[in-house]
């Protein structure tokens, strides 16, 4: 199985006490996002769990200890770091603070586990296709020798978007084109190895590869271990990915992103942080009488067996 843990919340930047005490303790319990009153129980177990992801966009207050958790599992490290400032990113350290702290990561987990995030693309007034194309080329020339890889997307438009983002501008085919082609000229000049995610465009021409962001090649790469030969159908529609499970609770990530998809209130995100107790199995409050403990199935998609050559 492949947890993810930072895909409904940021649990590095904001919960990581709370993170190294479930892993600590063996397992963690997840509310189900359509069902609240089932709480499933995912146990985190080297034996089950295949790979454990970290997407987050500040690594820095998990750092001291993070070798609590990869130095029993399988680790592999998405950090976002965008062209944004406050005025989209409200609570993001600067790309200085996050180039400095990727950099750091690096050097404690080597480069060929990290997948630098420059996503979701956007276009406002102020965020135009130039100063995209700037601020890529600036942070390329840093991170390229620390990262494995950079996985970019286009923003989807979708409905609440129109409230948070009213500057928002459609991102048209013509302007995707002109990023694609100017960011693979851009990873080209320092060797950078640039891929889209969820998408049907193809701009291979660009040199811009078409992958999941969590696919077994790329874990196998990163992370010397061979998977099952078995079909993968993905997180969602388009999505090139191997299955993965999430843990935490939407609605909880006080980093205020207006482009986010996993907060529908920012206000309502910073009221259940509240809540959050680092000792509880729960990301966000405690067990309630009601609730109905389900244990996940899990089941390793590794192969075990020596390789025969």
């Amino acid at each position: 199985m492949i947890l993810n843990t930072g895909g409904r919340t940021d649990t590095v930047q904001y919960y990581s006490e709370w993170l190294l005490n479930r892993f600590r303790e063996g397992y963690v319990l997840s509310r189900n996002p359509l069902f609240p009153e089932i709480v499933n129980r995912i146990e985190l177990n080297p034996e089950t769990l295949d790979v454990v992801v970290f997407c987050s966009k500040d690594y820095s207050p998990i750092l001291p200890r993070l070798h609590e958790i990869s130095d029993r599992f399988n680790c592999y490290y998405h950090y976002t770091i965008t062209a944004y400032g406050t005025d989209i990113e409200p609570r993001v350290p600067s790309i200085e603070d996050s180039i400095r702290t990727l950099k750091a990561l690096a050097a404690q987990v080597g480069p060929e586990k990290i997948a630098w995030r420059y996503d979701p693309m956007l276009l406002t007034e102020k965020y135009t296709i130039e100063r995209h194309l700037e601020t890529f080329d600036r942070m390329a020339r840093e991170l390229t020798p620390y990262v494995d890889r950079c996985i970019f997307s286009f923003v989807e438009m979708y409905k609440k978007l129109e409230v948070n983002m009213p500057e928002l501008r459609p991102v048209s085919e013509q302007d995707k084109m002109t990023l694609a082609q100017g960011m693979g000229t851009i990873a080209r000049k320092y060797g950078l190895y640039l891929q889209i995610c969820a998408t049907k465009e193809d701009y291979e021409p660009f040199g811009i590869h078409r992958s999941g962001c969590m696919t077994a090649e790329i874990f196998s790469n990163a992370l010397g271990i061979h998977f099952k030969k078995t079909p993968h159908q993905g997180n969602r529609a388009g999505c090139l990915c191997m299955e993965s499970r999430g843990l935490g609770d939407y609605n909880s990530c006080p980093n205020g992103c207006r482009y986010c998809y996993a907060n529908k209130d920012h206000a309502k995100a910073m009221q259940n942080y509240l809540t959050h107790d680092p000792k509880s199995p729960l990301l966000l409050g405690h067990l309630r009488p009601t609730d109905k403990i389900q244990p996940l199935k899990q089941v390793s998609l590794l192969n075990r067996e020596p390789l025969l050559f």
